[in-house]
């Protein structure tokens, strides 16, 4: 038996399931080699936004052929969905199927709904023109109580609350946080229904960008999964560190400028991992509560400025009070080996732990936000680029505050 008539024979509640947890390129390989009955009951049974990810990347000839063999309406929301940007509520749409005209009864429209429950799941019957434009819904509980011999238009929500499909999905979560519907109507510019979007799909989708937001900061994509083949992740991860290893070279070449001190004091070297390691930590913080602010949308304009004061004077009453310690710690080191500058040394890993502090703290917020500025990533860069200021200042201060102070 080969591949496909083995996967042919998976169910497709599990072939579906699988899918759902690859990576986009991964899973349109899986579907390449899947009979066309079969894969489209497949991605039906997946959430819209995975459907919009994965067709880009099937063969140009299967991809059509696979949309020439679904149902119309469905083949044309999916196409319509890979229109609009990713993280949009566009790439989560669905077939909106309870679409009836204002003037239709309620018994007539309660007799399409039975059979239609057959087929899809049902919440609301969406009340459009003869142009689709939308003019109210109906709920299953209205339909049922209703006169039988009502029309839709009379008992109709008017004006229901309604998203567009270009919204990013993080304004789309802020808007439907006090309104948990089981799912909500899209609509053009000229209010015309495009489709719908169920409100577990756009919750899975957030949480699933949240989660990439770990693996972005060190390089991984979020389109990786623990199925994706092993080429392919290397393919990520290869560039991130080699990235990575450039800006380790230009910490080294500040410790290698100071090497006239570290040969003349070689304590020091012990405690250059101890403040690349706080420092760092420090402004680790700072860069995940900006991206968490980011990402809920919490960080609105204006409170820039409020955020960098914020972390620097974390960063400074951090600094001061672990360098307290670790100060404590060089004095008890140096007073070991006898060295006369045992005070002096403990007071220079203090004054180099509250600097680097402060500069941590202010670059992991600043970074983020200067990075959302000229259009990149701040998930994907920051961290790099964090590491980078945070290594070079912890080491510069230390090295350079004992250079100049115990001539």
């Amino acid at each position: 038996m080969d591949d496909t008539s083995r996967k042919s024979g998976t169910p497709t509640e599990q072939l579906a399931a699988d899918i759902a947890r690859m990576g986009p390129q991964a899973a349109a390989a899986a579907i390449e080699g899947l009979d066309d009955a079969v894969a489209l009951e497949v991605l039906q049974r997946v959430n819209p936004y995975v459907v919009s990810d994965l067709i880009p990347h099937l063969p140009d000839g299967r991809r059509e052929q696979l949309l020439r063999a679904g149902p119309a309406a469905l083949t044309a929301q999916w196409a319509l969905n890979a229109t609009f940007p990713e993280d949009s509520i566009g790439r989560l749409m669905e077939v909106p199927a309870a679409v009836f005209g204002p003037a239709e009864t309620v018994g007539g429209a309660s007799l399409r709904v039975k059979e239609l429950v057959k087929k899809v799941f049902v919440t609301y019957c969406f009340i459009c023109d003869e142009s689709r434009k939308l003019l109210g819904l109906v709920t299953m509980r209205d339909l049922l109580i209703s006169s039988p011999e009502a029309t839709l238009a009379e008992v109709m929500l008017k004006d229901p609350f309604v998203l567009r499909p270009e919204m990013p999905l993080v304004e789309a979560m802020k808007r439907v946080l006090n309104r948990h519907f089981p799912s909500y109507p899209v609509v053009d510019g000229e209010h015309r229904l495009i489709g719908l979007v169920r409100g577990q799909a756009m919750f899975e989708e957030q949480a699933y960008e949240i989660s990439a937001q770990a693996g972005s900061m060190v390089g991984v994509q979020k389109e990786e999964r623990l199925a994706t083949p092993t080429g392919t992740s290397f393919r990520f991860r290869h560039p991130w560190l080699q990235l990575n290893l450039l800006t380790a070279f230009i910490a080294a070449a500040v410790v290698g400028f100071f090497q006239d001190t570290i040969d003349k004091i070689v304590i020091l070297a012990l405690f250059l991992p101890v403040l690349a390691g706080q420092s760092g930590n420090t402004g680790c913080q700072a860069l995940a509560v900006t991206l968490r602010g980011m990402t809920l949308g919490e960080l609105k304009s204006g409170k820039e400025k409020a955020l960098v004061l914020k972390e620097a004077l974390l960063g400074s009453l951090n600094g001061f009070f672990v360098g307290l310690v670790a100060g404590g710690g060089m004095y008890v080191v140096a007073w070991r080996q006898k060295s006369e500058s045992a005070m002096a040394l403990a007071w220079i890993v203090v004054a180099a732990m509250v600097g680097s502090c402060v500069v941590s703290g202010i670059a992991g917020a600043m970074i983020p936000l200067l990075l959302r500025r000229l259009g990149f990533d701040p998930a994907t860069a920051s961290s790099i680029f964090l590491t980078t200021a945070t290594d070079v200042v912890s080491m510069g201060l230390l090295l350079g505050l004992a250079t100049i102070l115990l001539r």
